[in-house]
Order: C-alpha cells, then structure tokens, then sequence
C-alpha cells in the first residue's frame, strides 16, 4: 500500500511540473495556481506516507514484543 501511495505522489508531482510549464508557456495565472495546488498536494501526501511507514513500523515491532 505505502509503495501505491508513493507511486501516486510522483505522479501529482509530474503533473504540477507539467502545469507549471503549460502556465509559463501560456502565461496564466490559473494554471501556475492549480500546479501549486498539486504540488502542496503531493507534499502532504508526502508527509502522510512517511508517518505511516513509521507508525506501521512501530507497530510491527510491537506486536513483535508481544508475541515473543
């Protein structure tokens, strides 16, 4: 699941640099807002990925404990 989720951030990440570069070849404004848009989106997918993978961890771990 973190690995789809991780796939996923770097497709918005593609897609805010695409609308990013059709916003300075066009000069709009909207699409230069709507690529930021994607961009801020993909960093908090960002953080959300990585706080999973280290709550999974800690919970991995404990269950570990528990069971020896």
């Amino acid at each position: 699941m973190l690995v789809s989720i991780l796939i996923f951030d770097v497709a918005l990440v593609a897609w805010s640099l695409h609308l990013m570069q059709q916003a300075f070849n066009r000069q709009e404004f909207s699409l230069m807002l709507a690529g930021t848009l994607v961009a801020s989106s993909a960093a908090g997918l960002l953080v959300v990925y990585f706080l999973m993978n280290n709550c999974i961890g800690y919970f991995t771990q404990t269950s570990n404990i528990y069971y020896q």
